[in-house]
């Protein structure tokens, strides 16, 4: 009865990761071939008929994720939406709430509703405001995806073959991440295509936008990590550690 148990858990917990697998990547998807498709006014983004125009957009949902100062909703797929200003409240506290949002679209900008007001449902005939702004701009840490193609595979080889990564500039791994303690830093565990480690990268910091992106993930263990490539790590201590140099994360996603 255990490992029948077990196994139905595996099981369970293997098909939630893949519907999640399959939504991010549809929702990415559906960004994409949005803005290949967008005209001047409007991208398509749900087969059951959501548009989001250019300007001012009313969407209704319920909040799915949030951290710093941006949410998730699975009714505007593909979008993710920004507040630039306080919410009454910790906009972590709208999790599991039915809200309305008012948000400004820009082509520019394929992946984002910039909010300029958030109301919630207490019921269907009553809203209660709890964010209002006139502010249009993205946050200085967003991560546009129009520009993954400036982090390419970093295709690393061994913890201390400098000329994987310097001079790079920019770049994006595979692998694990691994949370900072007391006062030692957040790594990135690199994993090779055989799915050992290669080294690994020391985390100088982390943008919200990519801290927001690992709890939307966070039932995949490995991810795709997008850095700016900073300083190696001296030869001593890298061949010590397997460290190989220091980044700021700026995005994490599926591929």
């Amino acid at each position: 009865m255990f490992h029948k148990a077990g196994i139905a858990k595996g099981v369970g917990l293997g098909l939630m990761a893949f519907l999640v697998f399959t939504s991010v990547v549809s929702c990415e998807k559906k960004t994409a071939e949005s803005e290949a498709a967008l005209g001047e006014a409007v991208a398509q983004v749900t087969d059951a008929g959501l548009a989001i125009v250019v300007g001012l957009n009313t969407v209704d949902g319920t909040v799915k994720n949030a951290f710093g100062n941006y949410f998730f909703m699975d009714e505007v797929p593909g979008f993710d939406i920004v507040v630039n200003g306080p919410v009454q409240g910790e906009l972590t506290g709208l999790i599991g709430k039915a809200v309305r949002v008012k948000g400004l679209f820009n082509k520019d900008l394929p992946n984002l509703l910039v909010a300029q007001s958030i109301e919630i449902k207490e019921s269907d005939t009553q809203l209660t405001g709890v964010y209002s702004s006139a502010d249009a701009a993205a946050p200085a840490d967003f991560f546009n995806q129009k520009t993954r193609t400036e982090y390419p595979d970093l295709a690393l080889t061994k913890f201390d073959k400098n000329a994987d990564w310097e001079g790079k500039g920019k770049g994006k791994v595979f692998g694990i991440f691994l949370p900072g303690a007391d006062d030692k830093p957040a790594h990135i565990s690199v994993l090779g295509a055989n799915g050992k480690e290669i080294g690994k990268v020391i985390v100088d910091s982390q943008t919200s936008f990519a801290t927001f992106y690992m709890e939307k993930l966070k039932l995949f263990e490995k991810t795709w990590f997008y850095l700016n490539i900073k300083e190696s790590v001296e030869r001593r201590a890298r061949t010590r550690n397997r460290e190989m140099f220091h980044a700021d994360l700026v995005f994490v996603g599926l591929y």
